[in-house]
């Protein structure tokens, strides 16, 4: 039966506070029959959830299942729409497309979309109290208290700060978001929540309270500890809609008529932590009498800057529990944690009143066990607690978060117990939609590794690390995580809202600063070196990656005039428009073939930046052409051509070698396209060569290290790759493994052989770059890819490594479903593979030992897949007795059978020949 299910309106189930004027629906189909596509659709739109009036009514004959554009009446602020799906599609054997029920209804609800719809007031404080040891103001508090008469239909509160804020609505908390607004360029940008708090309302007296802390925009930010980035003073801005059943409504807006209430929290930042006396903790009526006569003061801030919340918020996502309460050498009592995560420890405790309690966050323990923090640079991370000695107590922190495993615990009763703390975890609530698993155990850790790297640093925005005093949205190290990112999570809302600070960041003359939003500008000498390659070409791969991996265009259009700018910026650097030759380059940041006690691989810094000039323009011109703006696409294709040339004349010598002989400088100019075919076969020999000089080991930095593997499997090296993929000694990625990582580190030897730390100055254990190798995993091991973006085509072509006997690798693409499960049972290959409808896919059977035995078997059990063309040599149609049928099989060199299927699920099992493995060693010629 033809079913279609999981409605979203842009990649959110059922938002609500939407602020795009034209949302995007988009489904799956589901069906029992093989090779399903879409052939029409109608999509309805309504204000009821009954559908008895439609607002819009649309039908077309597209297979289009993502992403449709509403094009109905203009949309009205706050108002709920209704939307339903029916297809028809048509499968293997039908005759003619079969006709779906309607879907359930899903909705989305519109935030307050016109500057005019705001009636409140920015409100703050006339005083504030300043905590003189971390010199940082204390949140304050706000209240208002209102009436209800009437039955309530419908509440509903928009609120955002200059700040963090939290609220209360009749003593419970509003929402399950945290860290509200988000960090956005709040000179530019401020986020807007929408809350439907109609279960909160009481029938008579109600309350609401909101809490401000200082947060990014006014708290330290950077190791050069400054603050008041955006402003120094905090603010809230409120609007409570109540829609009664008689039909009539109520504003319930800030203004100065709110009255200033009492905070138990003395001090909350980022990366300080949070003091909370609990015996500040008063009751309403004590509270009105102590600060009933203290009014707010309004304050002007610029309602235009105002937009609906983009990205998904920081939500608690997990909660753990320790698994061990250590005693150390030195005598300090910590907890650990079994995981290096990011946010905060709830705890219980029964002691006398004034009684002070720390704790303090670390990631790991020096080489004696004892509790270790000196990575942690200047931020202390630390938490203080004063008891209220009411009984037992129960805390977690506000307006911060921590990155770390180990909490030493100051002042605590000699009775408590791991029981009462629990590790909670919060991160962006971006959606679970890869699976990757093996059979060997130290691959799932690595893989684990990655993902809690992703959760740790993807909160808000893509940081470099969660716990020192930076935590900062380094352009680089979003740009080559960002594939592997997608594989992991649903990031295409995640990156949207942070690509637009990156735009509205980018400088006059296109240059990309180096973190996101930029809180970094000044601190370089006359403003120079504010940008580099790899970091600043984050303007154009980022939302390359996002389109390739989740099929929205949109993210192209609305970056598209950021990506040119940044191209056109490198096109003027230095005499030659062709090469990138001047001023400050990162390079192949933090590589092993540095110099002594230098973050600066050696590469050169000039060729890294020329090939990605020439990879940022290829981007461009694919845009342009996706965009049909095709005078673009003939101007920077005949630029990208330019770049290629230019490129192989300063970088290659007249033997055909590359002038700075590093595995990364290998690695680049093959992955972007950069060798002549007559030279390729040296260079990629050459990579292997370096490698073997390192005795296969690597020696790349953030710039090689993504595309490392990648390059080795895709010219003919795959051995390679899985050499140096399954090294677990240093450096490698299992090498962090062995050394008990639950996270991806700053660098390969954060901590040495010896057990020593490789600095204290930059040495973060919870860094996602290195986690990139995700990607290859994704694409090699389980053998997932795309051919056409959003999977619309997928590539399935997974090469097992000698060493693994199994692997499982599962993708919810914007269609659905894609799934692949291999394994290897004495000399037997047992494949199964999941394609969702509405797509095909491009299968690759490894190594088939029997080739015109398995060919025959696939056409007796999916006869269906004669409907896709698909090349096979005519004399093997004849002897398969398939003349007059079209061509369906291809065979690689490494009797890899290929095919294409359209959509369901399907099982082979074939004889599998292992491949022959001969010495690594590669010739050189």
């Amino acid at each position: 039966m033809l079913k279609v299910k999981t409605l979203r309106c842009e990649h959110f189930n059922n938002p609500i506070g939407l602020g795009c004027l034209n949302p995007r629906l988009s489904w799956h189909i589901e069906s029992d029959n093989l090779h399903v596509i879409q052939k029409r659709f109608q999509l309805q739109v309504s204000l009821s959830a009954e559908f008895e009036n439609l607002h819009w009514n649309h039908f077309t004959y597209s297979d289009q299942s993502i992403l449709v554009r509403y094009e109905g009446p203009p949309l009205e602020s706050g108002q709920r729409y209704y939307y339903r799906v029916k297809v028809w599609a048509q499968g293997a054997g039908d005759a003619e497309p079969e006709e779906s029920a309607w879907s359930e209804p899903a909705f989305w609800e519109m935030g307050l979309l016109y500057e005019q719809d705001w009636k409140a007031k920015w409100i703050t404080v006339r005083e504030r109290s300043i905590n003189k040891d971390f010199n940082a103001r204390s949140p304050f508090a706000t209240t208002k208290r209102f009436a209800i008469e009437g039955k309530v239909n419908k509440a509903v509160i928009y609120a955002t700060s200059l700040g963090l804020y939290e609220l209360n609505l009749n003593g419970q908390r509003v929402g399950d978001a945290y860290f509200t607004p988000g960090w956005t360029d709040y000179n530019d940008r401020v986020q807007v929540q929408t809350y439907d708090v109609t279960h909160l309302i009481n029938q008579q007296h109600n309350r609401i309270t909101a809490t401000v802390g200082e947060g990014w925009y006014s708290g330290y930010l950077g190791w050069q500890k400054r603050k008041d980035t955006y402003g120094d003073t905090n603010a809230i801005l409120l609007q409570m809609k109540i829609s009664y059943e008689d039909g009539h409504t109520e504003l319930i807006c800030s203004d100065a008529s709110w009255q200033e209430t009492g905070s138990a929290i003395l001090m909350s930042d980022i990366y300080n932590g949070e003091i909370y006396d609990a015996r500040l903790e008063i009751t309403e009526e004590a509270d009105d009498k102590v600060n009933g006569q203290k009014m707010m003061q309004e304050m002007q801030f610029p309602l235009r800057h105002l937009v609906a919340q983009e990205n998904e918020p920081v939500k608690i996502m997990n909660r753990l529990h320790p698994v061990e309460l250590i005693h150390t050498p030195k005598g300090e009592r910590v907890l650990n944690l079994g995981q290096n995560m990011v946010g905060w420890v709830e705890f219980k405790v029964k002691a006398p009143a004034g009684t002070v309690l720390k704790l303090i966050h670390g990631e790991v323990l020096d080489q004696e066990g004892n509790f270790y923090r000196d990575n942690i640079r200047d931020a202390a991370q630390e938490i203080t607690y004063i008891c209220s000695g009411n009984g037992t107590e129960t805390y977690q922190p506000h307006f911060t978060f921590q990155g770390f495993q180990y909490v030493k615990l100051e002042g605590f009763p000699e009775g408590i117990s791991i029981e009462d703390f629990t590790g909670v975890v919060l991160h962006s609530d971006m959606e679970p939609i890869g699976v990757f698993e093996t059979s060997d155990a130290k691959l799932n850790q690595l893989q684990h590794n990655i993902v809690w790297g992703q959760k740790g640093n993807f909160l808000d925005v893509p940081t470099d690390c969660p716990q020192r005093d930076e935590r900062l949205g380094w352009t680089g190290d979003a740009q080559i995580f960002a594939r592997t990112a997608s594989y992991n999570m649903n990031a295409a809302s995640f990156f949207r809202k942070w690509l637009k600070d990156l735009a509205f960041n980018q400088m006059e003359d296109g240059s990309v600063p180096f973190v996101v939003p930029d809180v970094l500008k000044g601190v370089f000498a006359d403003n120079t070196g504010r940008t580099t390659a790899a970091w600043g070409d984050a303007a154009v791969i980022c939302p390359w990656t996002i389109y390739q991996s989740y099929g929205d265009k949109q993210i192209l259009a609305q970056q598209y005039d950021s990506m040119k700018a940044w191209v056109d910026y490198i096109r003027i650097q230095g005499e030659n428009e062709y090469l990138w030759d001047t001023g400050l380059q990162l390079g192949d940041w933090l590589a092993l073939d540095s110099e002594e006690g230098s973050y600066f691989g050696a590469t050169d810094g000039t060729l890294v930046a020329t090939a990605y000039f020439a990879y940022s323009t290829q981007i461009v011109a694919q845009t342009a052409k996706l965009l049909n703006n095709y005078n673009d696409f003939k101007t920077y294709q005949l630029l990208h051509e330019g770049i290629k040339v230019a490129f192989v004349d300063r970088y290659f010598d007249e033997t055909g070698r590359l002038t700075s002989n590093t595995q990364t400088a290998q690695v680049i100019a093959l992955h972007f396209d950069l060798v002549p075919d007559q030279h390729k076969k040296k260079v990629i020999q050459e990579l292997v060569h370096l490698i073997e000089k390192k005795h296969m080991h690597l020696d790349t930095g953030f710039v090689g290290t993504p595309y490392l593997c990648l390059v080795l499997s895709d010219n003919g090296y795959a051995d390679v790759a899985y050499k140096l993929l399954f090294q677990n000694d240093y450096p490698s990625w299992l090498y962090q493994v062995e050394r008990g990582a639950t996270t991806m580190w700053e660098h390969w030897d954060s901590i040495r052989e010896d057990g020593s730390f490789w600095s204290t100055a930059m040495n973060s254990f919870n860094h996602y770059s290195y986690g990139s190798v995700g990607d290859f995993m994704y694409r090699n091991i389980a053998g997932i890819d795309l051919i056409e973006a959003g999977y619309k085509k997928s590539r399935i072509a997974p090469k097992p490594p000698i060493n693994l006997t199994s692997a499982r690798g599962e993708l919810k693409t914007p269609y659905g479903p894609l799934k692949v499960h291999w394994q290897i049972v004495k000399n037997e290959m047992q494949f199964e593979v999941d394609i969702p409808h509405n797509t095909t896919a491009e299968i690759t059977l490894p190594c088939v030992a029997e080739v015109e035995e398995v060919q025959r078997r696939i056409m007796e059990h999916y006869p269906s897949i004669t409907n896709p063309p698909v090349n096979i040599p005519p004399e093997l149609a004849e002897k398969m007795g398939l003349e007059g049928k079209r061509d369906i099989f291809n065979m690689n060199e490494e009797k890899g059978l290929t095919f294409t299927l359209g959509s369901g699920n399907y099982t082979f099992q074939y004889n599998y020949e292992h491949p022959t493995r001969v010495p690594v060693h590669a010739s050189r010629s």
